[in-house]
């Protein structure tokens, strides 16, 4: 046995293993007696059970291992190369660059570039700016439509003008708008033709009766502007049939003049969108729009926005407000009528809706039928116009009453402290009270009114009435809801607990009503934060509007206009009233979308406690009323004169 253990070790060579002096060791070396010397068993011992206890047990197949040198290198402690900067370059095909650059979205103060800082669209991306064109016959409600596009961009920082081709018509033909009419001195409009062809904002015309951005008033005949004695091209009926040569190349050249003056808005000075408002009726001349835009700029973005209307009590609504407008200004209103339905039937003639044509040339479009009840797309590019048309989807002419208010007086109010969530004081929750006394009277007293409207409403008009009815008027008024919409922060929720407690106000607590948040600041006073952070505070003063908060959470006006977007879009949607109880930054940011303020006014609008609007939506635009609250009667009291002003008091 043991003869035998010894035979077949000796068969067997030992690996030879390697001195300490690098010499090699005998493979017939013995120790002790034995044949194989002690540090060769060891050795392969120790193989096998680092083998073992590395791949399991043997008869699992075992997947190839391969030991590289080079992971086992030693880290190099030679310097590093010098990091090269990136170099100004153009890695396309084409120098310098022939393709248009992209036309993502752009959002004032949510995006950034380095064309774009501020994140409005660039002048470079001119592809990314938009001609509207609209379409439709007359008393379709175009304008309308226009003024709520021009408003709804602008407030989101989008430079946007109208242009429109009836005003320079007008003045081409010596008929130019009558800038001597007597201003109102009231916000409670006095008579139904002022209403109907003007709105009365603080005082003075708001922009959404008045057209906005009136084009200049050239003389387009090349002669001097016909003074009073002068004669008058005739503006009555037969001025828009499509047989009257003369009259069609008028109109014609006061088209292309108007694109003209649109499109160097867009090119030269710094606008984002232009709005062409007339009636641009037959392929004929919309493909003479297209070919001279094309001429002009072939990057440019362009959108019809056709307008129909099938709704007789719309037509109805909207052939009372043309009767009230320039061309019929001071006449016999059934005269005037009969004479605005000869030119829609002059238009209706030639008349070619929006269709094969636009499809075929790979043009996007927007049809609206009644105004928001139908919208049909085709081919929609870029952010503006998807933007656009989503927005048209909320329109609506139901008669109801928007109210926007701060809440009651807080705790950190009365530290003047910014941001919190602190809870009402005592005269917080009597404001609160008064609010909902006063509204539930309100609420009361607008029925009364519309019912009485109804009883009054007649059409065709009688001689002296000129009050244009509301489309949608003869619904069942009865069955409106009232919502109430606050913040998630516990001073709006308070100011609100006595609607909450009415089941006929239905209450909603909204986070994108929050307050704007401070950051950093959060909690501190005025004082303390030009204190501790001058060049912050005077940073603020500089640009109000630009300006975000520094820390966490921190924002800016910009910031708030975007998370309000579908909180307005969902105002204009819902054909209930709304009370909207919210905080200084959100309300400023409201109304400067209601009353279409300019980006310089948002952020110094002065919106103190214990102010209530209200804002009635019109046909013809919005009515407007704000109140003040009187502590001693727990009522609020009308201010017949308000106007808008900058805020004094940054504590209230």
């Amino acid at each position: 046995m043991t003869s035998h253990l010894v035979a077949s070790t000796q068969s067997v060579p030992s690996s030879p293993t390697i001195s300490s002096n690098g010499g090699k060791q005998s493979p017939t070396s013995r120790h002790d007696g034995n044949i194989l010397p002690p540090p060769a068993v060891a050795h392969a011992l120790r193989s096998l059970h680092e083998l073992d206890s590395r791949t399991g047990p043997l008869d699992k197949p075992q997947p190839v291992s391969y030991d590289s040198p080079y992971s086992r290198s030693i880290p190099s402690t030679a310097p590093g190369s010098p990091r090269i900067p990136p170099l100004r370059q153009n890695s396309g095909s084409h120098t310098p660059r022939v393709r248009p650059h992209a036309t993502t979205l752009n959002i004032p103060g949510m995006t950034r570039s380095k064309v774009s800082p501020d994140g409005r669209i660039p002048a470079r991306d001119v592809a990314a700016k938009l001609v509207i064109i609209m379409v439709g016959l007359p008393a379709r409600g175009k304008s309308y439509i226009t003024k709520k596009i021009q408003r709804y961009l602008s407030w989101q920082q989008h430079d946007t003008r109208i242009f429109n081709v009836g005003n320079r018509r007008r003045i081409a033909a010596g008929v130019a708008p009558n800038t001597n009419l007597p201003s109102p001195t009231s916000a409670a409009v006095e008579d139904g033709l002022a209403q109907a062809t003007t709105i009365l904002l603080n005082g003075r015309k708001a922009p959404e009766i008045v057209v906005d951005d009136e084009p200049t008033r050239l003389d387009l005949n090349h002669h001097r502007r016909p003074s009073g004695n002068q004669e008058k091209i005739d503006q009555s009926a037969k001025f828009f049939d499509p047989k009257n040569e003369t009259a069609a190349k008028l109109r014609e050249q006061v088209a292309l003049d108007t694109l003209d003056e649109l499109l160097d808005y867009l090119l030269d000075g710094g606008g984002a969108v232009g709005i062409l408002d007339a009636t641009n009726s037959t392929i004929q001349r919309r493909k003479l729009l297209v070919d001279h835009i094309k001429e002009r700029e072939p990057k440019l973005g362009i959108l019809f926005i056709e307008s129909i209307c099938h709704d007789e009590n719309l037509l109805e609504a909207n052939m009372r407000l043309k009767l009230s407008g320039p061309d019929y200004r001071d006449k016999d209103p059934l005269k005037s009528l009969e004479d605005f339905k000869q030119r829609v039937k002059a238009y209706e003639s030639a008349y070619q809706p929006l269709g094969k044509y636009e499809e075929d040339n790979d043009l996007q479009y927007i049809q609206m039928i009644d105004v928001g009840r139908k919208v049909v797309h085709h081919r929609l590019k870029g952010f503006l116009s998807s933007g656009i048309a989503s927005y048209l989807t909320t329109f609506n002419l139901s008669p109801r009453q928007i109210w926007i208010t701060r809440h009651g007086q807080s705790v950190d109010n009365q530290l003047h402290k910014l941001g919190g969530d602190s809870e009402l004081t005592e005269r917080g929750h009597y404001y609160g009270q008064a609010l909902y006394s006063f509204i539930t009277h309100k609420r009361k007293e607008w029925l009364i009114e519309q019912k009485n409207k109804i009883a009054r409403s007649s059409f065709p008009p009688q001689p002296g009435d000129h009050t244009p009815p509301y489309p949608e008027l003869y619904q069942e008024l009865d069955d409106k809801n009232f919502c109430i919409w606050t913040s998630m922060l516990k001073r709006s929720i308070e100011t609100a607990e006595y609607f909450d407690a009415d089941e006929d106000y239905d209450v909603k607590a909204w986070e994108m009503l929050n307050e704007l948040n401070a950051g950093t600041f959060e909690g501190m006073t005025y004082e303390e934060i030009a204190q501790k952070y001058p060049e912050e505070y005077l940073k603020r003063s500089r640009d109000k509007l630009q300006y975000i908060y520094p820390g966490v959470g921190g924002e800016g006006y910009l910031q708030v206009i975007s998370r309000l977007r579908d909180m307005v879009r969902e105002i204009e949607r819902i054909t209930d009233h709304v009370l909207i109880i919210s905080h200084r930054s959100v309300c400023r940011v409201l109304m400067a979308y209601f009353m279409d303020l300019t980006r310089d006014d948002i952020a110094d609008l002065d919106v103190p406690l214990g102010i209530l609007y209200a804002i009635e939506p019109k046909p013809y635009g919005i009515e407007f009323h704000a109140y003040k609250y009187n502590e001693e009667l727990a009522w609020f009291d009308e201010l017949p004169n308000y106007k808008p002003q900058r805020t004094v008091d940054r504590n209230n």
